[in-house]
């Protein structure tokens, strides 16, 4: 299997979209944990990196440090 590289403040597309409507987040915490913010309503989401990466689609885009 792949390996997704993603980093912070990158925006991504899960396979599932929000409950408002939304299929864009924000990575705004790395970790053991990654911690996602809607970018349509501002929730924000703490998962496991594990799931985060069998769940997340593609990046839209990459931020550059």
């Amino acid at each position: 299997m792949e390996q997704k590289e993603f980093g912070l403040n990158d925006i991504v597309e899960m396979k599932k979209q929000h409950p408002c409507g939304t299929n864009r987040w924000k990575i705004i915490r790395l970790g053991m944990d990654i911690r996602i913010k809607c970018e349509g309503c501002s929730h924000s989401v703490l998962i496991a990196r594990k799931e985060f990466s069998r769940k997340m689609k593609k990046i839209i885009v990459k931020h550059e440090e």
